[in-house]
């Protein structure tokens, strides 16, 4: 199976934020920041998106229909959390219904922090998810999991400093 190379569509959904972000999202389609140079195409469709770009945290009411989102795209996808609610929860972390950031309901490739994320951090977090989404098409056309999850554990212990090898008793377990 080989994938023609194609402008990348994102797919925006707000979770609940105080719509900081969303403004900054929006600032990334003018003409000043003009994410389209890279061929983005925004997309009302989950079918036809590449990247999910997510903004404001996760609460109860909301995270059935992020992850129904993800399930829709298809393969393979990058999520883009963008906003430290995105990211963590932020400051509504503490609050009865949230959940926290994104990662607490589906995987995420890239996080953009900041309250509100800048424009121009925005586009650096597209411009990275959109290097894992080249990677991870490589890896369809292998034949291998776009995720990864063939793969053999690491050596290393997760977490560990980098360039530590993992103990006998952790690569056991």
């Amino acid at each position: 199976m080989s994938y023609v190379a194609k402008s990348p569509w994102i797919i925006h959904y707000d979770g609940s934020s105080c719509n900081g972000c969303d403004i900054e999202v929006l600032a990334c389609l003018t003409p000043m920041y003009d994410v389209e140079r890279f061929g983005i195409v925004n997309t009302g469709n989950p079918k036809h998106a590449d990247v999910f770009l997510i903004t404001g945290a996760v609460n109860e009411r909301n995270k059935g229909v992020i992850k129904q989102i993800y399930d829709q795209m298809p393969e393979p996808k990058v999520v883009v959390a963008v906003g430290i609610c995105a990211c963590s929860g932020g400051i509504w972390e503490e609050c009865y219904n949230i959940l926290g950031g994104t990662d607490k309901v589906i995987p995420v490739d890239c996080y953009v922090p900041g309250c509100a994320a800048r424009p121009e951090a925005i586009i650096d977090g597209v411009v990275a998810g959109l290097g894992v989404l080249a990677e991870k098409r490589a890896r369809m056309e292998k034949g291998l999991d776009p995720e990864g999850k063939d793969e053999a554990a690491p050596e290393a212990a997760v977490g560990a400093p980098e360039g530590t090898e993992a103990s006998e008793a952790e690569k056991e377990a």
